[in-house]
């Protein structure tokens, strides 16, 4: 009987720990010198340029090293909140901007699509192989025929962060 409580209660433990192992703490914002919340190194808005001006920058260059950008969540990571989707206010996803966090070192809150964020860090194109594009696909929630529809590597216009400012 006192085996079988034993057993009971390192079962009862290990259950815990692997729940509590299992969620995902959400991203936690500080707050900067202006006060406005951010995310990863502490970042300021002065310089940020206007999303359709890095664009057009881009159809002219491969990178960008090191620029500020305000531009509009339009998607954000479903499973950890580890990338996120960036457009003008007023552009269509066809020409998203496909956001990273240095060094894996921050995350992004799920649930801010629609918002205005102000980026740091580097803008890039890149070629992204079709299993990457998948992926990104499942971690947004796509059906299962939109992903095994991607076929294509794609030119995509990138960029490494390594602060995010979330505007209200």
């Amino acid at each position: 009987m006192q085996s079988m409580n034993r057993n009971l209660y390192v079962f009862m433990i290990c259950l815990t720990m692997l729940s509590v192992s299992c969620q995902q703490k959400a991203p936690v914002a500080q707050m900067n010198e202006e006060n406005l919340a951010f995310f990863g190194e502490q970042i300021s808005s002065d310089g940020a340029i206007a999303y359709e001006d890095l664009y057009e920058k881009l159809k002219t260059v491969d990178e960008i090293k090191n620029v500020k950008v305000k531009a509009r969540v339009t998607g954000v990571c479903q499973a950890k909140g580890c990338w996120m989707n960036l457009t003008s206010s007023s552009a269509d996803d066809s020409n998203a901007l496909f956001v990273k966090f240095k060094d894996y070192g921050f995350f992004m809150p799920k649930d801010i699509a629609g918002r205005d964020v102000i980026v740091e860090g580097r803008a890039y194109k890149e070629i992204t192989p079709v299993d990457e594009l998948r992926h990104y696909a499942e971690d947004e929630g796509l059906p299962q025929e939109e992903i095994l529809a991607i076929n294509e590597p794609k030119e995509e216009l990138k960029f490494m962060a390594h602060g995010v400012i979330l505007l209200d």
